[in-house]
C-alpha cells in the first residue's frame, strides 16, 4: 500500500461535509431532551466554578463547597421564578380585560380611518368581534399548553442541578481526559487553550448576568415611574429578551408599548416608553456591553441572527437563549486553535480595511495574468 494520503476532490469533500452537518443537526434536534440540560449544566458549572474554588480555599470540603454553591444559586433562581410566576398569574387573570381595551382602541382607530379613507367599517367591526373571541379562547388554550410544557420541563429542570454537581465534582477528570485525548505532545497547548477559554467564558457569562440585571433594573424603574402595569414582569422579560441580539430588543419594547396603549388614557405613554427604552439601549450598547461584558467576545450581526433563528428552529425558546453563549464559546475555541483562527475571524465583527484588501486582490489578478 502507498503511504500517500488519499486526496478527495472538492465535490466529494463538500458532499461529506453537508452529510455530516445534516446528521449533526438531526442528532441535536432528536436528542434535545438530553442535550439541552447538559448544555445548561455546563454553562452553570462554568459560572459556579470560581465560587466553588473560593469555598475550597476556605478549607471547606470540595463536595460541601459544590453543594453550598448550588444551594445559593438555586435560591436566587427560585426567588426570581416565584416572582415571575406571581406576576404572570396576575397578567393572565387580567388578559380578557386587556383584550377588551385593545378592541375599544381598535374600534376608535377604525372609526377614524373609515371617515378619513371612506371605508365601510361594518365588516371590519364584525371581523374584530370574531377575532376577539378567538383571541380569548386561544389565550386560554395557550395557557393550558404552557402548563403542560412547564410540567414536562420540570423533570429537566430538576436534573440540571444533578448534572451541574457531577460536572463540578468530576472537573479534574474531564480536564485530564481532554488533555489525554490530544496526545502527550499537545498536552501543554491543550491545557493553555482550556484554561484561557474557561476564564474568558466565565467573564463573558458573568458579564451577561450583570448586564441583564442592570437592564432589568432600568426598565422596571422606567415602567414604575410611568405607572405602567406589570412593570416587574415586563422589565425582567425585556432584560432576558435583550440577550437575543436585534430581535429581542424590538420585542422587549413592543410589549410595554402595547400594555401602555391598552391601559393608559393617552398614546403618549407608549411614546415615552419607546423613547426611554431607546435611551436604555444606547446605555447598554455604548457602556454596559463594552465595559462589563467581556469585550474579547464580539460576534457580528449576521451570525448572531443566524444562530438565534437556528437555535429557535432546533430547540425552541431555550435554543434562542443558548445560541449566543454557545456561539461565543465556539468562537473562543476557534480563536485559540491556529488552524481554526480564520473561522473565528469570520464570526467576529472586526472589519478589515478595503485599502488592505485591494493589494491582495491585485496580486491574485496579476498572478493569474502571468499564468495565462
Amino acid at each position: 500500500m502507498s503511504d500517500k494520503e488519499i486526496q478527495f476532490p472538492f465535490y466529494a469533500k463538500a458532499a461529506i461535509f453537508c452529510v455530516g452537518l445534516i446528521a449533526f443537526l438531526a442528532i441535536l434536534y432528536v436528542a434535545q431532551g438530553i442535550i439541552i440540560p447538559i448544555v445548561f449544566s455546563i454553562i452553570i458549572a462554568i459560572l459556579l466554578n470560581p465560587v466553588v474554588n473560593f469555598f475550597v480555599k476556605l478549607k471547606i470540603n470540595r463536595i460541601v463547597a459544590i453543594l453550598i454553591s448550588l444551594v445559593l444559586s438555586l435560591s436566587v433562581i427560585i426567588a426570581l421564578g416565584g416572582l415571575l410566576i406571581s406576576q404572570s398569574v396576575q397578567f393572565s387573570e387580567s388578559w380578557p380585560l386587556l383584550v377588551d381595551r385593545f378592541t375599544e382602541l381598535l374600534n376608535q382607530t377604525i372609526t377614524w380611518a373609515s371617515g378619513y379613507f371612506n371605508i365601510e367599517p361594518h365588516n371590519i367591526r364584525e371581523w374584530i368581534a370574531k377575532t376577539k373571541g378567538e383571541l380569548i379562547n386561544i389565550s386560554g388554550a395557550a395557557i393550558g399548553q404552557t402548563l403542560v410544557a412547564v410540567g414536562g420541563w420540570i423533570v429537566i429542570v430538576l436534573i440540571i442541578p444533578v448534572y451541574t454537581f457531577l460536572i463540578l465534582f468530576y472537573q479534574p477528570l474531564i480536564l485530564d481526559f481532554i488533555s489525554r485525548l490530544f496526545g502527550e505532545d499537545n498536552q501543554s497547548n491543550v491545557k493553555e487553550i482550556t484554561t484561557q477559554t474557561k476564564t474568558v467564558v466565565q467573564k463573558y457569562l458573568t458579564g451577561l448576568i450583570i448586564e441583564t440585571v442592570l437592564v432589568a433594573l432600568m426598565q422596571v424603574i422606567t415602567l414604575f415611574a410611568l405607572g405602567i402595569e406589570y412593570a416587574i414582569l415586563l422589565g425582567i422579560i425585556g432584560a432576558l429578551l435583550n440577550l437575543i441580539p436585534y430581535i429581542g430588543g424590538l420585542v422587549a419594547v413592543a410589549l410595554p408599548m402595547m400594555i401602555a396603549l391598552a391601559t393608559k388614557s393617552t398614546a403618549w405613554y407608549a411614546v415615552y416608553v419607546l423613547i426611554i427604552y431607546y435611551i436604555i439601549q444606547l446605555i447598554d450598547n455604548n457602556y454596559i456591553v463594552p465595559k462589563i461584558v467581556a469585550s474579547k467576545v464580539k460576534i457580528n450581526a449576521l451570525f448572531s441572527i443566524i444562530v438565534v433563528i437556528a437555535g429557535n428552529a432546533l430547540w425552541g425558546i431555550p435554543g434562542m437563549f443558548l445560541s449566543i453563549p454557545l456561539l461565543a464559546i465556539v468562537k473562543l475555541i476557534f480563536d485559540h486553535v491556529e488552524s481554526l483562527k480564520p473561522w473565528g475571524f469570520l464570526l467576529g465583527d472586526t472589519m478589515p480595511s478595503m485599502l488592505k484588501l485591494k493589494p491582495i486582490f491585485k496580486k491574485k489578478i496579476s498572478k493569474k495574468t502571468e499564468i495565462l
